[in-house]
């Protein structure tokens, strides 16, 4: 098969397109044909060998990825036959393989993909979208809401535009240059404004004529944060999933005390439990874009581009999530 591999940690351009060992899968596990892989920012730090939060640095050389969906061609000892040839999407954790034409995994991380999705829209479900629906469960949201949603245009940010709107909320978008801002605001946000204009506050608040921000979800960071939280008012709350703005490998959070309130993996987790917290949060996912509630954006770039997808995911000229196609 064909994979993108990682000999050396480094810039995109140690991402190589070549010929490997097609894998094999083990006992409980399943092989399938990729049709697309997800890319997410933590990957490009590990890329450069920096850990990211709990994810370990891979052993080199290393096949990227860890989230794929395609067709189940090959099954493991002991994995039942009516997997064979089903259209697929899993999160394969922390065990890399996914930027490539095969890839393995156990058989319980599967989830069939709903008919009317295709392979990509899969992908940004099972891993952003799970995301998106964990970070909601802190919003509390409903018509009386103004949610303000810092890149808006994002992956995580177009899938909380869309649920913000779908309850009924007034949704903020905050999002970089003409076209994310145009993005955002056909996803729902009413008003959408450039965070790069520095007059953006001042334009959001004539704009709700006096009403003031009720909630703030927050993966940015920054400057842009700090303007947002600025928009709350007395009661308001800073929901902080990530800080991008900052970048993954040596930034912090903007945190106010008694008002944000940081809710990454471990606290998701908890407050969606049952037995499979995961797995939970990726069925509500999958389903909300079945049903069309919920409809991902996606920027595709073929397999053997991995590092210019890589490139344009840490310059910010993507929109919605990265997804490579082999």
């Amino acid at each position: 098969m064909h994979a993108i591999r990682l000999h050396a940690f480094g810039p995109a351009e140690n991402l190589v397109h070549e010929r490997t060992e097609d894998p094999e899968p083990g006992p409980g596990q399943v092989r399938i044909a990729v049709a697309a892989a997800g890319v997410h920012l933590l990957d490009t730090a590990l890329r450069e060998g920096v850990t990211g939060g709990p994810a370990p640095l891979p052993v080199l050389p290393t096949v990227p990825g860890r989230e794929v969906a395609g067709t189940v061609e090959s099954l493991g000892e002991g994995v039942a036959g009516l997997w064979l040839g089903r259209r697929v999407v899993a999160h394969i954790g922390f065990a890399p393989g996914g930027y490539a034409e095969l890839a393995v995994t156990d058989v319980e991380r599967l989830h069939e993909i709903p008919g009317n999705l295709d392979f990509a829209q899969a992908v940004a479900m099972i891993g952003t979208g799970r995301t998106a629906m964990g970070i909601v469960q802190f919003a509390d949201l409903g018509p009386s809401s103004v949610v303000v949603v810092p890149a808006a245009a994002g992956g995580i940010g177009t899938l909380l535009v869309q649920y913000a709107r779908n309850v009924g909320a007034t949704v903020v978008g905050l999002a970089g240059g003409p076209e994310k801002v145009a993005r955002a605001r056909a996803n729902g946000a009413d008003p959408a404004v450039d965070y790069t204009d520095p007059g953006w506050p001042e334009k959001v608040r004539a704009h709700l004529g006096g009403r003031a921000a009720t909630v703030v979800l927050d993966g940015v960071g920054g400057d842009v944060a700090r303007e947002a939280v600025g928009l709350l008012g007395p009661g308001g709350r800073h929901i902080v999933f990530g800080w991008s703005g900052a970048g993954v490998r040596d930034g912090s959070p903007y945190l106010v005390e008694g008002v944000s309130e940081r809710v990454l993996g471990p606290v998701m987790m908890r407050r969606a439990g049952g037995p499979d917290p995961v797995r939970t949060l990726e069925l509500r996912a999958l389903a909300e874009a079945a049903a069309g509630r919920l409809v991902p954006a996606v920027t595709r770039f073929p397999l053997a581009e991995a590092a210019s997808a890589h490139r344009a995911l840490e310059d910010r000229a993507t929109i919605g999530k990265v997804v490579l196609e082999p």
